[in-house]
């Protein structure tokens, strides 16, 4: 018998009730408890699931086995996660966080959106079709329990898995509006480094010195010249090397999304350079950029004249799709280096280097994933990328799977990471009729 909608809703308000903040070492067993939720809820599916320990939050790994010749069918790896955000400030909410409240046509709570409404909805759909006899495919699901605190051990999974998988699908994402789903089909990458310049053993007196003597703060506000972006927006060639251009296709979906110069405004924001805002999604999904994220040197609040001999500096490098850290890295040394005074001492170090990614937008998977979507929601999902960092996604593209992330929320409602996180009550339905769709078309696959 199929679960009534009354039945979904009554599974969500278990889950979301479970306050399952990874950023919070005093909630470590709620994690705990949400991933055991979301491991019975795949058993009493007819699915496949365990709880696998890592060294911080446990992923639930399990699998819906296909109806039919589960060994010839096709298989999708699907990603989403169940620890969430910590609800503060509390006195902002209209209604408990961990209280699935209906209102106004929304259903709010901490998670709802990010993530545990996309991960039900997906064990949900996986879970009609294989009472019903119908799942074509076999659906692997890895869900996370760090997500929200940049844990790594779902992408070491990822990685060290062999079973078999001929698509990804994350359902982590959102629509753009109200029945405007959209595919995000490609991520960014990053490195960040922490730089740390001296010139002399101990601050001077700027009086006694200045003039006379390198000023550390001085000199490494030389060294980020060369590497910053110039009059155009635009950073050096050689850090922008090797990026993969957008498609006609993506172009066309890009010039659907909010202008540039809307994102600009509704954060106060202005634009790089003249151009910019016209370019913002052309800058953001498909361009590198270079951000000084934090400088210290000196005294920039009391009132000491002194020549500063160590300043340091944060500085993160969003990759484009297409290229290769190890590259970008060495151009930017370079560059770096090269500026460096005679007699100052530069030190480099590189905290994180994760890879972009894009999947191809006439990929398989994409297409009909795409005819799924507009057979359930009436419009087909615009293909967009992400400025961010993911690395799930570039982990799965690496392991050579077209993977793309999706999710039901919308995007510039959903209140994500912030007081009254919501969906349109609506989403339920829609969100496990539009993957079942998924799963019956993905029969396609091979």
């Amino acid at each position: 018998m199929t679960p009534s909608n009354d039945e979904l809703l009554a599974a969500l308000s278990e889950l979301i009730a479970i306050p399952s903040v990874s950023a919070d070492a005093a909630h470590a067993d709620d994690v705990r408890a949400a991933g055991a939720w979301v491991q019975e809820r795949i058993l009493a599916g007819g699915g496949e699931a365990e709880l696998v320990e890592t060294d911080r939050n446990p992923l639930v790994i399990g699998e819906f086995r296909a109806s039919e010749r589960a060994e010839e069918a096709p298989t999708v790896l699907c990603y989403a996660h169940f620890d969430v955000q910590p609800p503060d400030p509390l006195e902002l909410w209209e209604s408990s966080p961990f209280e699935l409240t209906r209102r106004n046509g929304n259903l709010y709570a901490r998670g709802v959106a990010d993530d545990k409404g996309n991960l039900l909805f997906l064990v949900e759909a996986a879970s009609r079709l294989a009472a019903a006899g119908e799942l074509p495919v076999n659906v692997r699901v890895a869900f996370d329990g760090e997500e929200e605190v940049g844990g790594d051990s779902v992408v070491t999974w990822v990685e060290q898995d062999r079973g078999p998988a001929d698509a990804a699908m994350i359902l982590d994402g959102a629509m753009i509006g109200r029945n405007v789903p959209a595919f995000y089909v490609g991520v960014r990458g990053m490195l960040y480094f922490h730089l740390r310049l001296r010139t002399g053993r101990t601050d001077m007196h700027s009086g006694m010195f200045g003039g006379a003597a390198l000023n550390a703060v001085h000199a490494l506000m030389g060294v980020l010249a060369g590497v910053v972006a110039g009059p155009d927006g635009r950073l050096p060639a050689s850090l922008r090397a090797g990026a993969t251009p957008p498609t006609t296709e993506e172009l066309a979906a890009w010039a659907q999304l909010p202008s540039g110069t809307e994102e600009l405004s509704h954060y106060g924001g202005t634009p790089i350079a003249p151009g910019a805002a016209e370019e913002f999604h052309l800058r953001v999904f498909a361009d590198t950029s270079l951000d000084v994220n934090g400088i210290a040197g000196g005294s920039p609040d009391l009132v000491k004249t002194v020549l500063p001999v160590e300043a340091r500096a944060n500085v993160s490098i969003r990759l484009a799709p297409g290229q290769d850290p190890d590259e970008i890295r060495r151009g930017f040394e370079q560059l770096v280096r090269e500026r460096v005074p005679e007699g100052a001492e530069l030190e480099i170090l590189l905290r994180n280097s994760p890879w972009p990614a894009v999947t191809a937008a006439d990929s398989a998977a994409v297409r009909l994933a795409g005819d799924a979507f507009e057979r359930v929601v009436g419009s087909r999902p615009l293909l967009v990328r992400s400025g961010g960092t993911l690395p799930i996604y570039a982990a799965l593209v690496r392991r050579g799977l077209p993977t793309f992330a999706t999710g039901f929320g919308v995007d510039s409602e959903a209140n994500v990471h912030a007081p009254n996180e919501n969906v349109p009550e609506t989403a339920l339905a829609v969100g496990v009729e539009t993957l079942r769709e998924v799963f019956l078309a993905f029969a396609a696959l091979r």
